[in-house]
Protein backbone atom coordinates (compact mmCIF):
# COMPACT_ATOMS: atom_id res chain seq x y z
CA UNK A 1 0.00 0.00 0.00
CA UNK A 2 1.30 3.53 -0.80
CA UNK A 3 0.50 5.38 2.45
CA UNK A 4 2.61 2.54 4.74
CA UNK A 5 5.93 3.15 5.62
CA UNK A 6 9.13 1.36 7.28
CA UNK A 7 9.18 0.86 10.60
CA UNK A 8 12.46 3.52 10.71
CA UNK A 9 10.06 6.57 9.38
CA UNK A 10 7.79 5.78 11.79
CA UNK A 11 10.30 6.09 14.82
CA UNK A 12 11.28 9.47 13.65
CA UNK A 13 7.46 10.48 12.64
CA UNK A 14 6.65 8.89 16.22
CA UNK A 15 9.81 11.40 17.32
CA UNK A 16 8.09 14.64 15.35
CA UNK A 17 4.59 14.13 16.53
CA UNK A 18 6.01 14.36 19.99
CA UNK A 19 8.13 17.66 19.46
CA UNK A 20 11.48 16.23 20.18
CA UNK A 21 14.30 18.91 18.83
CA UNK A 22 17.34 17.16 19.53
CA UNK A 23 18.21 13.43 19.63
CA UNK A 24 21.90 12.19 21.17
CA UNK A 25 22.92 8.80 19.12
CA UNK A 26 25.45 7.04 17.96
CA UNK A 27 25.03 4.50 14.71
CA UNK A 28 25.47 1.07 14.49
CA UNK A 29 24.36 -1.84 12.27
CA UNK A 30 21.05 -2.49 13.99
CA UNK A 31 20.15 1.37 13.64
CA UNK A 32 20.89 1.97 10.01
CA UNK A 33 17.39 2.04 9.08
CA UNK A 34 16.90 4.77 11.35
CA UNK A 35 19.72 6.71 10.93
CA UNK A 36 18.47 6.34 7.33
CA UNK A 37 15.31 7.65 8.08
CA UNK A 38 17.15 10.57 10.36
CA UNK A 39 18.89 11.65 7.12
CA UNK A 40 15.53 11.97 5.32
CA UNK A 41 14.10 14.35 7.45
CA UNK A 42 14.55 18.01 9.25
CA UNK A 43 12.24 17.98 12.47
CA UNK A 44 14.94 17.50 14.88
CA UNK A 45 18.67 17.81 14.89
CA UNK A 46 20.89 14.29 15.82
CA UNK A 47 23.71 15.40 17.56
CA UNK A 48 26.70 12.78 17.37
CA UNK A 49 28.45 12.15 20.53
CA UNK A 50 32.06 10.14 20.66
CA UNK A 51 30.49 6.95 23.63
CA UNK A 52 27.27 6.11 24.45
CA UNK A 53 27.38 6.84 27.66
CA UNK A 54 27.46 10.20 26.74
CA UNK A 55 24.37 10.08 23.97
CA UNK A 56 22.38 8.98 27.52
CA UNK A 57 23.94 11.63 29.79
CA UNK A 58 23.25 14.61 27.79
CA UNK A 59 19.99 13.49 26.57
CA UNK A 60 19.82 13.06 30.85
CA UNK A 61 20.87 16.96 31.47
CA UNK A 62 18.39 17.93 28.27
CA UNK A 63 15.79 16.88 30.28
CA UNK A 64 17.24 18.38 33.58
CA UNK A 65 16.95 21.73 32.41
CA UNK A 66 14.14 22.15 30.03
CA UNK A 67 11.57 20.15 31.34
CA UNK A 68 11.53 18.50 28.10
CA UNK A 69 12.06 14.48 27.38
CA UNK A 70 15.18 13.70 26.36
CA UNK A 71 15.88 11.19 23.62
CA UNK A 72 18.98 8.90 23.17
CA UNK A 73 19.69 6.26 20.04
CA UNK A 74 22.24 3.67 20.00
CA UNK A 75 23.25 0.15 18.28
CA UNK A 76 22.20 -3.23 20.06
CA UNK A 77 24.85 -4.99 21.90
CA UNK A 78 28.08 -2.97 22.95
CA UNK A 79 26.03 0.20 22.24
CA UNK A 80 23.32 -0.94 25.15
CA UNK A 81 25.49 -2.12 27.58
CA UNK A 82 27.67 1.24 27.20
CA UNK A 83 24.45 3.47 27.85
CA UNK A 84 23.47 1.36 31.42
CA UNK A 85 25.37 3.84 33.14
CA UNK A 86 23.55 6.43 31.41
CA UNK A 87 20.58 4.85 32.33
CA UNK A 88 20.87 4.09 35.95
CA UNK A 89 22.12 7.57 36.95
CA UNK A 90 18.79 8.66 34.96
CA UNK A 91 16.65 6.52 36.83
CA UNK A 92 17.96 7.21 40.31
CA UNK A 93 17.27 10.58 40.08
CA UNK A 94 13.64 10.23 38.34
CA UNK A 95 14.67 12.23 34.66
CA UNK A 96 12.14 11.81 31.97
CA UNK A 97 14.07 9.83 29.10
CA UNK A 98 13.35 7.67 26.01
CA UNK A 99 15.90 5.40 24.98
CA UNK A 100 15.86 3.79 21.39
CA UNK A 101 17.92 0.86 20.94
CA UNK A 102 18.82 -1.30 17.99
CA UNK A 103 18.19 -5.35 18.42
CA UNK A 104 19.39 -8.08 16.02
CA UNK A 105 16.81 -9.03 13.85
CA UNK A 106 13.72 -10.69 15.95
CA UNK A 107 14.63 -14.48 14.11
CA UNK A 108 18.07 -13.59 15.26
CA UNK A 109 17.26 -12.96 19.21
CA UNK A 110 18.64 -15.61 21.40
CA UNK A 111 21.15 -16.99 18.85
CA UNK A 112 23.78 -15.33 20.34
CA UNK A 113 24.34 -13.32 17.15
CA UNK A 114 26.82 -10.51 16.56
CA UNK A 115 26.21 -7.39 18.44
CA UNK A 116 23.58 -9.09 20.24
CA UNK A 117 22.21 -8.81 24.28
CA UNK A 118 19.08 -9.05 26.57
CA UNK A 119 18.50 -5.25 26.50
CA UNK A 120 15.17 -5.79 28.12
CA UNK A 121 16.57 -8.02 30.67
CA UNK A 122 20.10 -5.84 31.21
CA UNK A 123 17.76 -2.66 31.47
CA UNK A 124 15.02 -3.99 33.65
CA UNK A 125 16.07 -2.92 36.93
CA UNK A 126 17.13 0.84 35.76
CA UNK A 127 14.39 2.16 33.68
CA UNK A 128 10.63 2.54 34.55
CA UNK A 129 10.04 0.56 31.81
CA UNK A 130 11.35 -1.31 29.04
CA UNK A 131 9.45 -2.89 25.58
CA UNK A 132 10.59 -5.15 23.03
CA UNK A 133 8.48 -4.42 19.84
CA UNK A 134 7.39 -7.41 18.11
CA UNK A 135 5.76 -6.24 15.71
CA UNK A 136 6.16 -3.28 13.28
CA UNK A 137 2.13 -2.18 13.56
CA UNK A 138 2.66 -1.86 17.27
CA UNK A 139 5.90 0.36 16.92
CA UNK A 140 3.92 4.02 16.88
CA UNK A 141 1.92 3.13 19.52
CA UNK A 142 4.66 1.82 22.05
CA UNK A 143 6.03 4.74 21.46
CA UNK A 144 3.46 6.83 22.48
CA UNK A 145 3.24 4.88 25.75
CA UNK A 146 7.24 5.68 26.09
CA UNK A 147 6.68 9.00 26.04
CA UNK A 148 3.50 8.67 28.33
CA UNK A 149 5.44 6.74 30.91
CA UNK A 150 8.37 8.73 30.84
CA UNK A 151 6.65 11.75 31.72
CA UNK A 152 4.02 11.22 33.96
CA UNK A 153 3.55 10.10 37.48
CA UNK A 154 7.35 9.51 38.94
CA UNK A 155 9.50 10.44 35.71
CA UNK A 156 11.77 8.03 34.80
CA UNK A 157 13.60 6.62 31.76
CA UNK A 158 11.42 4.19 29.34
CA UNK A 159 13.67 2.66 26.76
CA UNK A 160 12.09 1.37 23.44
CA UNK A 161 14.35 -2.17 21.95
CA UNK A 162 13.81 -2.27 18.07
CA UNK A 163 14.92 -5.55 15.91
CA UNK A 164 16.30 -4.48 12.99
CA UNK A 165 13.62 -5.93 10.44
CA UNK A 166 11.23 -4.09 12.73
CA UNK A 167 12.77 -0.82 11.60
CA UNK A 168 13.00 -2.15 8.06
CA UNK A 169 9.38 -3.38 7.76
CA UNK A 170 6.56 -1.33 6.60
CA UNK A 171 3.03 -0.08 8.37
CA UNK A 172 0.90 2.79 7.97
CA UNK A 173 1.08 4.98 10.45
CA UNK A 174 -0.89 6.22 13.22
CA UNK A 175 -0.27 8.12 15.93
CA UNK A 176 -2.47 8.47 18.93
CA UNK A 177 -3.42 11.90 20.00
CA UNK A 178 -4.45 10.82 23.67
CA UNK A 179 -3.41 7.52 26.04
CA UNK A 180 -4.79 5.92 28.45
CA UNK A 181 -3.43 2.73 29.50
CA UNK A 182 -5.39 0.58 32.17
CA UNK A 183 -2.27 -0.50 33.60
CA UNK A 184 -0.95 2.44 34.58
CA UNK A 185 -3.21 5.80 35.99
CA UNK A 186 -0.73 7.85 38.33
CA UNK A 187 -2.29 10.49 40.57
CA UNK A 188 -2.18 13.78 40.50
CA UNK A 189 -4.42 15.46 42.72
CA UNK A 190 -3.63 14.83 46.50
CA UNK A 191 -6.26 13.70 49.54
CA UNK A 192 -8.04 16.94 50.60
CA UNK A 193 -8.43 15.75 54.33
CA UNK A 194 -4.87 14.53 54.79
CA UNK A 195 -4.08 18.54 53.06
CA UNK A 196 -6.30 19.63 55.50
CA UNK A 197 -4.52 17.61 58.78
CA UNK A 198 -1.17 18.95 57.47
CA UNK A 199 -2.31 22.34 57.00
CA UNK A 200 -3.64 21.97 61.06
CA UNK A 201 -0.02 20.32 62.03
CA UNK A 202 1.68 23.06 60.15
CA UNK A 203 0.06 25.91 61.78
CA UNK A 204 0.14 24.19 65.44
CA UNK A 205 4.01 23.94 65.04
CA UNK A 206 6.33 25.35 67.38
CA UNK A 207 9.58 24.34 65.45
CA UNK A 208 8.63 23.56 61.80
CA UNK A 209 10.95 22.74 58.93
CA UNK A 210 10.27 22.11 55.03
CA UNK A 211 12.84 19.80 53.57
CA UNK A 212 12.39 19.35 50.04
CA UNK A 213 14.00 17.88 47.36
CA UNK A 214 14.41 17.19 43.40
CA UNK A 215 10.85 16.30 42.99
CA UNK A 216 9.87 19.89 43.83
CA UNK A 217 12.13 20.67 40.92
CA UNK A 218 10.92 17.97 38.73
CA UNK A 219 7.13 18.68 39.30
CA UNK A 220 8.08 22.59 38.55
CA UNK A 221 7.00 23.53 41.52
CA UNK A 222 9.42 25.97 42.68
CA UNK A 223 6.90 29.03 42.62
CA UNK A 224 4.74 27.19 45.21
CA UNK A 225 7.27 26.13 47.32
CA UNK A 226 8.45 29.97 47.63
CA UNK A 227 5.51 31.31 48.29
CA UNK A 228 4.52 28.80 51.08
CA UNK A 229 7.92 29.28 52.27
CA UNK A 230 7.61 33.30 52.14
CA UNK A 231 3.75 32.67 53.84
CA UNK A 232 4.76 30.37 56.66
CA UNK A 233 8.44 32.17 57.50
CA UNK A 234 9.33 28.99 58.12
CA UNK A 235 13.16 27.38 57.69
CA UNK A 236 13.75 25.65 54.57
CA UNK A 237 16.20 23.10 52.83
CA UNK A 238 17.07 21.82 49.68
CA UNK A 239 18.74 18.51 49.03
CA UNK A 240 21.49 18.10 46.34
CA UNK A 241 18.99 17.01 43.99
CA UNK A 242 16.61 20.34 45.25
CA UNK A 243 18.94 23.46 44.97
CA UNK A 244 17.22 26.07 43.85
CA UNK A 245 13.68 25.09 44.65
CA UNK A 246 13.68 27.78 46.98
CA UNK A 247 15.63 30.48 46.16
CA UNK A 248 19.49 30.77 47.80
CA UNK A 249 19.54 34.35 48.65
CA UNK A 250 16.34 34.29 51.88
CA UNK A 251 17.13 34.05 54.99
CA UNK A 252 14.68 31.18 55.52
CA UNK A 253 17.09 29.19 53.38
CA UNK A 254 19.34 27.29 55.82
CA UNK A 255 21.53 25.51 53.59
CA UNK A 256 21.28 22.05 52.35
CA UNK A 257 21.15 18.76 54.62
CA UNK A 258 22.85 15.42 55.19
CA UNK A 259 26.34 14.35 54.82
CA UNK A 260 28.04 17.76 53.46
CA UNK A 261 25.10 20.51 54.67
CA UNK A 262 25.17 23.10 57.18
CA UNK A 263 25.54 22.78 60.29
CA UNK A 264 22.15 24.47 60.99
CA UNK A 265 20.41 22.52 58.61
CA UNK A 266 21.03 19.53 60.24
CA UNK A 267 20.31 20.76 63.69
CA UNK A 268 17.19 22.11 62.57
CA UNK A 269 15.76 18.66 60.95
CA UNK A 270 16.88 17.11 63.81
CA UNK A 271 15.06 18.83 66.43
CA UNK A 272 12.17 20.06 64.38
CA UNK A 273 8.53 19.23 66.00
CA UNK A 274 6.97 18.92 62.69
CA UNK A 275 8.57 18.60 59.48
CA UNK A 276 7.10 18.38 56.15
CA UNK A 277 8.95 16.52 53.47
CA UNK A 278 8.16 18.09 49.66
CA UNK A 279 9.48 15.63 46.99
CA UNK A 280 12.25 13.95 49.02
CA UNK A 281 12.65 10.91 50.19
CA UNK A 282 14.79 10.97 53.22
CA UNK A 283 17.82 8.98 51.70
CA UNK A 284 21.38 8.01 53.55
CA UNK A 285 22.79 10.65 52.55
CA UNK A 286 20.22 13.34 53.52
CA UNK A 287 19.13 11.69 57.35
CA UNK A 288 22.31 9.52 58.27
CA UNK A 289 21.47 6.75 60.46
CA UNK A 290 17.58 5.76 60.33
CA UNK A 291 17.42 5.22 63.97
CA UNK A 292 19.50 8.31 64.90
CA UNK A 293 16.52 10.46 63.25
CA UNK A 294 13.98 8.30 65.37
CA UNK A 295 15.56 9.52 67.95
CA UNK A 296 13.89 12.77 68.33
CA UNK A 297 10.33 12.39 67.83
CA UNK A 298 8.48 14.61 65.19
CA UNK A 299 5.16 15.18 63.27
CA UNK A 300 5.86 14.22 59.88
CA UNK A 301 3.90 15.37 56.61
CA UNK A 302 5.12 13.74 53.38
CA UNK A 303 4.55 14.65 49.97
CA UNK A 304 5.16 12.38 47.01
CA UNK A 305 4.30 11.14 43.63
CA UNK A 306 5.36 7.66 44.68
CA UNK A 307 3.30 6.42 47.28
CA UNK A 308 6.46 3.35 47.26
CA UNK A 309 8.82 6.40 48.87
CA UNK A 310 6.48 7.25 51.34
CA UNK A 311 7.22 5.65 54.75
CA UNK A 312 9.79 3.55 53.15
CA UNK A 313 12.50 4.82 55.36
CA UNK A 314 11.20 7.07 57.84
CA UNK A 315 7.80 6.48 59.23
CA UNK A 316 5.90 9.19 59.01
CA UNK A 317 2.27 10.74 59.93
CA UNK A 318 0.41 12.16 57.29
CA UNK A 319 1.16 11.23 53.70
CA UNK A 320 -0.18 12.41 50.65
CA UNK A 321 0.14 11.03 47.57
CA UNK A 322 0.18 13.15 44.65
CA UNK A 323 1.86 15.74 41.90
CA UNK A 324 3.94 18.21 44.07
CA UNK A 325 2.67 21.23 42.34
CA UNK A 326 -0.87 20.16 42.70
CA UNK A 327 -0.52 19.25 46.76
CA UNK A 328 1.20 22.85 47.16
CA UNK A 329 -1.93 24.72 45.07
CA UNK A 330 -4.31 22.84 47.56
CA UNK A 331 -2.00 23.53 50.33
CA UNK A 332 -1.75 27.23 49.77
CA UNK A 333 -5.43 27.49 49.01
CA UNK A 334 -6.62 25.58 52.80
CA UNK A 335 -4.02 27.75 54.09
CA UNK A 336 -5.97 31.08 52.49
CA UNK A 337 -9.34 29.34 53.93
CA UNK A 338 -7.34 28.92 57.53
CA UNK A 339 -5.83 32.88 57.34
CA UNK A 340 -9.77 33.97 56.75
CA UNK A 341 -10.81 31.95 60.18
CA UNK A 342 -8.05 33.58 62.18
CA UNK A 343 -5.95 30.79 62.11
CA UNK A 344 -1.88 31.99 61.72
CA UNK A 345 1.40 30.21 62.63
CA UNK A 346 2.33 30.54 65.98
CA UNK A 347 4.81 33.97 65.85
CA UNK A 348 6.20 33.79 69.27
CA UNK A 349 6.99 30.03 69.10
CA UNK A 350 8.70 30.45 65.51
CA UNK A 351 10.23 34.08 66.76
CA UNK A 352 12.09 31.48 69.43
CA UNK A 353 12.69 28.75 66.63
CA UNK A 354 14.59 31.16 64.65
CA UNK A 355 16.53 32.91 67.50
CA UNK A 356 18.17 28.78 67.81
CA UNK A 357 18.63 28.71 63.97
CA UNK A 358 20.98 31.74 63.73
CA UNK A 359 22.65 30.53 66.71
CA UNK A 360 23.61 27.41 64.98
CA UNK A 361 24.31 30.19 61.75
CA UNK A 362 26.50 31.46 63.98
CA UNK A 363 29.06 28.47 63.80
CA UNK A 364 29.90 29.47 60.15
CA UNK A 365 29.99 26.06 59.18
CA UNK A 366 31.87 26.45 55.65
CA UNK A 367 34.08 29.16 56.71
CA UNK A 368 38.01 27.93 55.23
CA UNK A 369 41.14 28.97 55.46
CA UNK A 370 42.46 31.49 52.78
CA UNK A 371 46.12 31.13 51.20
CA UNK A 372 48.14 33.93 48.92
CA UNK A 373 50.27 30.81 48.08
CA UNK A 374 47.78 27.73 47.11
CA UNK A 375 44.65 27.87 45.51
CA UNK A 376 41.47 26.99 47.06
CA UNK A 377 38.36 25.28 45.67
CA UNK A 378 36.06 26.98 47.87
CA UNK A 379 37.07 29.79 46.71
CA UNK A 380 37.26 29.69 42.53
CA UNK A 381 33.36 28.54 42.98
CA UNK A 382 32.73 31.31 45.01
CA UNK A 383 34.50 33.92 41.77
CA UNK A 384 32.42 31.47 39.40
CA UNK A 385 29.13 32.90 41.33
CA UNK A 386 30.35 35.86 41.10
CA UNK A 387 31.52 36.49 37.43
CA UNK A 388 28.45 34.52 36.47
CA UNK A 389 26.38 37.09 38.78
CA UNK A 390 24.46 33.37 40.16
CA UNK A 391 22.74 33.22 36.78
CA UNK A 392 24.69 30.10 35.20
CA UNK A 393 23.82 26.70 34.41
CA UNK A 394 26.07 24.82 36.40
CA UNK A 395 26.83 21.19 35.74
CA UNK A 396 29.08 19.02 37.86
CA UNK A 397 30.79 15.82 37.97
CA UNK A 398 30.93 13.76 41.03
CA UNK A 399 33.31 14.26 44.36
CA UNK A 400 34.87 17.18 46.08
CA UNK A 401 34.09 19.44 43.28
CA UNK A 402 30.46 18.69 43.29
CA UNK A 403 29.94 18.91 46.77
CA UNK A 404 31.42 22.56 46.97
CA UNK A 405 29.59 23.47 44.06
CA UNK A 406 26.73 22.62 45.80
CA UNK A 407 27.67 24.81 48.89
CA UNK A 408 29.01 27.72 47.60
CA UNK A 409 27.38 28.37 44.38
CA UNK A 410 23.86 29.86 45.55
CA UNK A 411 21.03 28.71 43.20
CA UNK A 412 18.40 31.33 42.96
CA UNK A 413 16.57 29.44 40.39
CA UNK A 414 15.30 25.46 39.62
CA UNK A 415 17.03 23.67 36.76
CA UNK A 416 20.15 25.56 36.99
CA UNK A 417 22.24 22.56 38.77
CA UNK A 418 22.45 19.82 36.82
CA UNK A 419 24.81 16.67 38.87
CA UNK A 420 23.99 13.31 39.56
CA UNK A 421 22.57 12.75 42.67
CA UNK A 422 21.59 9.09 43.71
CA UNK A 423 23.92 7.14 41.58
CA UNK A 424 27.00 9.24 41.71
CA UNK A 425 28.01 9.10 38.25
CA UNK A 426 31.95 10.21 37.78
CA UNK A 427 32.10 11.66 34.06
CA UNK A 428 28.88 13.18 33.52
CA UNK A 429 29.66 16.90 33.77
CA UNK A 430 31.00 17.71 30.12
CA UNK A 431 28.35 15.76 28.44
CA UNK A 432 25.66 17.04 31.20
CA UNK A 433 27.31 20.39 29.62
CA UNK A 434 26.10 19.38 26.12
CA UNK A 435 23.09 18.66 26.57
CA UNK A 436 22.25 21.59 28.34
CA UNK A 437 23.67 23.96 26.15
CA UNK A 438 21.63 22.42 23.20
CA UNK A 439 18.32 22.93 25.28
CA UNK A 440 19.41 26.28 26.06
CA UNK A 441 20.94 28.18 23.28
CA UNK A 442 22.71 31.37 24.39
CA UNK A 443 22.65 30.37 28.23
CA UNK A 444 26.08 30.53 30.40
CA UNK A 445 27.02 27.20 31.01
CA UNK A 446 29.81 25.73 33.53
CA UNK A 447 30.90 22.26 34.08
CA UNK A 448 32.14 22.08 37.42
CA UNK A 449 35.13 19.20 37.46
CA UNK A 450 37.86 17.54 38.62
CA UNK A 451 40.94 15.60 37.15
CA UNK A 452 39.72 11.81 37.65
CA UNK A 453 36.24 13.01 36.83
CA UNK A 454 36.88 14.77 33.54
CA UNK A 455 38.98 12.11 31.99
CA UNK A 456 35.62 9.84 32.31
CA UNK A 457 34.37 11.08 29.13
CA UNK A 458 36.71 13.44 28.02
CA UNK A 459 36.33 12.34 24.55
CA UNK A 460 33.03 14.51 24.14
CA UNK A 461 35.26 17.27 23.86
CA UNK A 462 35.22 16.57 19.76
CA UNK A 463 31.34 16.71 19.88
CA UNK A 464 31.81 20.39 21.54
CA UNK A 465 33.98 21.18 18.84
CA UNK A 466 31.76 19.80 16.19
CA UNK A 467 28.34 21.33 17.46
CA UNK A 468 30.40 24.91 18.20
CA UNK A 469 28.98 24.09 22.06
CA UNK A 470 31.14 26.64 24.35
CA UNK A 471 30.69 25.54 28.31
CA UNK A 472 33.36 26.73 30.51
CA UNK A 473 34.92 23.90 32.51
CA UNK A 474 36.85 24.56 35.31
CA UNK A 475 38.78 21.95 36.16
CA UNK A 476 39.67 22.18 40.34
CA UNK A 477 42.80 19.74 39.64
CA UNK A 478 44.26 18.87 43.17
CA UNK A 479 46.11 16.01 41.47
CA UNK A 480 44.11 12.95 43.58
CA UNK A 481 40.54 11.54 44.01
CA UNK A 482 39.61 14.14 46.02
CA UNK A 483 36.62 12.52 47.83
CA UNK A 484 38.49 9.02 48.19
CA UNK A 485 41.46 10.59 49.39
CA UNK A 486 39.38 12.54 52.06
CA UNK A 487 37.73 9.11 53.06
CA UNK A 488 41.05 7.45 53.30
CA UNK A 489 42.50 10.00 55.43
CA UNK A 490 39.37 10.19 58.10
CA UNK A 491 38.68 6.49 58.25
CA UNK A 492 41.60 4.24 56.73
CA UNK A 493 44.59 5.90 58.60
CA UNK A 494 45.52 7.97 56.01
CA UNK A 495 46.82 5.17 53.81
CA UNK A 496 46.24 6.51 50.49
CA UNK A 497 45.37 3.37 48.17
CA UNK A 498 45.42 4.41 44.54
CA UNK A 499 43.79 7.59 45.06
CA UNK A 500 46.72 9.84 43.84
CA UNK A 501 46.70 10.71 40.06
CA UNK A 502 50.06 10.17 38.97
CA UNK A 503 49.96 10.83 35.30
CA UNK A 504 47.90 13.70 34.25
CA UNK A 505 47.82 14.92 30.30
CA UNK A 506 48.69 18.89 29.74
CA UNK A 507 45.19 19.63 30.22
CA UNK A 508 45.77 23.52 28.40
CA UNK A 509 47.54 21.36 25.29
CA UNK A 510 44.70 18.37 25.41
CA UNK A 511 41.84 20.96 25.38
CA UNK A 512 44.03 23.24 22.56
CA UNK A 513 44.22 19.87 20.38
CA UNK A 514 40.30 19.42 19.99
CA UNK A 515 40.30 23.19 18.80
CA UNK A 516 39.11 24.40 21.99
CA UNK A 517 40.59 27.23 24.06
CA UNK A 518 42.93 25.98 27.51
CA UNK A 519 44.33 27.98 30.77
CA UNK A 520 46.11 27.09 33.48
CA UNK A 521 45.97 28.55 36.31
CA UNK A 522 48.10 28.38 39.73
CA UNK A 523 48.36 31.49 41.19
CA UNK A 524 44.78 32.47 43.65
CA UNK A 525 45.94 36.15 42.76
CA UNK A 526 45.02 35.08 39.05
CA UNK A 527 41.58 33.34 39.62
CA UNK A 528 39.43 36.07 39.21
CA UNK A 529 41.19 37.52 36.11
CA UNK A 530 40.77 34.22 34.42
CA UNK A 531 37.65 33.66 35.15
CA UNK A 532 36.60 37.00 33.69
CA UNK A 533 38.61 36.28 31.11
CA UNK A 534 37.30 32.51 30.11
CA UNK A 535 33.45 33.94 30.49
CA UNK A 536 33.78 36.70 28.42
CA UNK A 537 34.98 34.02 25.63
CA UNK A 538 31.23 33.64 24.57
CA UNK A 539 31.69 31.61 21.29
CA UNK A 540 34.61 29.23 22.71
CA UNK A 541 34.78 26.59 25.01
CA UNK A 542 37.29 27.54 27.33
CA UNK A 543 39.08 24.45 29.38
CA UNK A 544 40.45 26.30 32.98
CA UNK A 545 42.75 23.72 34.87
CA UNK A 546 42.83 25.43 38.56
CA UNK A 547 45.93 23.60 40.52
CA UNK A 548 44.43 23.64 43.77
CA UNK A 549 45.13 23.15 47.50
CA UNK A 550 45.80 19.12 47.86
CA UNK A 551 44.89 18.99 51.45
CA UNK A 552 41.27 20.63 51.42
CA UNK A 553 38.59 18.69 52.55
CA UNK A 554 34.65 18.89 52.45
CA UNK A 555 33.46 20.26 55.83
CA UNK A 556 30.84 19.70 57.08
CA UNK A 557 30.85 15.97 57.38
CA UNK A 558 28.45 12.92 58.52
CA UNK A 559 30.39 10.08 58.35
CA UNK A 560 28.85 7.20 56.82
CA UNK A 561 26.46 5.65 59.71
CA UNK A 562 26.37 8.28 61.86
CA UNK A 563 23.43 9.98 63.02
CA UNK A 564 22.84 13.81 61.04
CA UNK A 565 23.97 15.77 64.27
CA UNK A 566 26.85 13.80 64.48
CA UNK A 567 28.90 16.27 62.29
CA UNK A 568 32.50 16.56 61.90
CA UNK A 569 32.93 21.24 61.65
CA UNK A 570 36.87 20.54 60.11
CA UNK A 571 39.43 18.54 60.85
CA UNK A 572 39.96 19.63 64.49
CA UNK A 573 37.19 17.06 64.67
CA UNK A 574 39.43 14.25 63.93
Amino acid sequence: MNNEITGAEIVVRCLAEEGVEHVFGYPGGAVLYIYDAIFNQDKFQHILVRHEQAAVHAADAYSRSSNKVGVALVTSGPGVTNAVTGLATAYMDSIPMVIITGQVPSHAIGQDAFQECDTVGITRPCVKHNFLVKDVKDLALTMKKAFYIASTGRPGPVLVDIPKDISMHKAVFEYPKELEMRSYKPVDKGHSGQIRKAVQLLLSAERPMIYTGGGVILANAAPELNKLVDRLGFPCTNTLMGLGAYRFSSDKFVGMPGMHGTYEANMAMQHSDVLIAIGARFDDRVIGDPKHFASHPRKIIHIDIDPSSISKRVKVDIPIVGNVKDVLQELLAQLDAADAASQKPNAAALSHWWTQINEWRERDCLKYSTSRELIKPQSVIQKVWEVTKGDAFITSDVGQHQMWAAQYYGFDKPRRWINSGGLGTMGVGLPYAMGVQMANPGATVACITGEASIQMCIQELATCKQYHLTPKIILLNNRFLGMVRQWQQIDYGSRYSESYMDSLPDFTMLAESYGHVGMKIENPADVDGALREAFGMKDRLVFMNFITDQTENVWPMVKAGKGLTEMLLGSEDL
